[in-house]
Parts: C-alpha cells; structure tokens; sequence
C-alpha cells in the first residue's frame, strides 16, 4: 500500500557544506521506519555505474573515485534533465521506495526544476531548507573549486534564491541545534 508523505524536506547546498552530514543525523534521530534519505543523484549514479562498470558505492563516497566522474555524470544528467525536468525526482523517489515513509528528506536539491517538480506535485508539505558553509570550512573537507562543477548550474543554480523555509549555518550551529531547528519546520 502506498501512501504520500507528510512532510518532505528538500535539502540544498554547495559542495562540502554538509548536507549529507546532517541529514544522515536528522534521518538517524527520526528512526528508519519514519523517514527515507531521497538522493537525486542515486539514479544517475546508478546508471553510470552499470554503463561503465564502476563500482557504484565508490561513486557514491566523497572521495576521489566520484570526482574523477563528476563533471561527465553532470553533463549526463542535465542533457537527461532537459527533456524531463522531473526524471530523476521520480526515478529517486521510486528507487528508494519512498511512498511508505512519513517523512521524506531529500538530501541533494541543485535546480529549481528539482523543487518545482515536489511542488507542484506535493504542494505546501515541502519545506525548503538551504545549508551555508564558508569556503575556508568547506575546504578542511576536502573543497577544491573545480572549473565546469563549482560554477556550473548544478552548484550554482539555487543561489539566488531567498526564500527559504530554513536557512543553517554550518559553519558555527552546532548539530543540535540544527536538528531542533528542523524538527521546528516539520511540525
């Protein structure tokens, strides 16, 4: 049985700034059974993981492995995203067989097609929430501006947006304090 979600959590942020780190607390602290991590780059991953036979957990890691790949996976899936902005929403949603889980947090938004699309498909459930971190922090985390990933659209679409629902400092909250925050938006 299916069923829509109460509250999806649409995440977005530059590069190193954090978003995998909190979401994978706030998913931990909201119990498997509650919430789903939605990664929109999963089904391009994915794919390109069985096109070229590469080993897809590497692709998914922060390391080296991934970079090496980035920019040809981009221009993969915005060439996909041109034909059907929604694709990979869909194609996410699906692989991680969301419909059964309350809460939906969707860890890396990066256009405002990916939050057209929940919102015209899950309308005032979803809460936008923008991640801010320092370049210098940014860095200690292994940033290296990249020329054709950190000034392409896939970095760079979102940030003139402002009206978020919620906007974290990562640079200076304490973890805590971020997820109190959020469970705020989600009440």
């Amino acid at each position: 049985m299916s069923c829509n979600p109460s509250c999806i959590l649409l995440f977005s942020g530059k590069r190193k700034s954090g978003k995998d780190y909190i979401t994978d607390i706030l998913h931990k602290r909201l119990t498997a059974d509650k919430g789903v991590i939605i990664k929109l780059s999963a089904p391009i991953k994915n794919h390109w993981a069985e096109k070229f036979n590469l080993n897809l957990e590497e692709l998914f890691s922060d390391g080296i492995y991934k970079e090496k790949y980035r920019m040809e996976m981009c221009k993969w899936g915005e060439d996909t995203r041109k034909k059907d902005y929604g694709y990979f929403c869909r194609a996410a949603i699906d692989m991680y067989n969301a419909f059964n889980k309350k809460i939906w947090i969707v860890s890396d938004i990066r256009r405002k097609t990916d939050i057209k699309w929940f919102i015209e498909n899950y309308g005032t459930i979803c809460k936008t929430i923008r991640i801010e971190c320092n370049i210098e922090v940014r860095a200690t985390r292994g940033w290296v501006f990249t020329s054709g990933i950190d000034d392409s659209e896939s970095e760079c679409d979102l940030d003139d947006i402002n009206d978020w629902n919620l906007i974290i400092d990562n640079d200076t909250e304490n973890i805590d304090n971020i997820i109190q925050r959020i469970y705020q938006i989600i009440e």
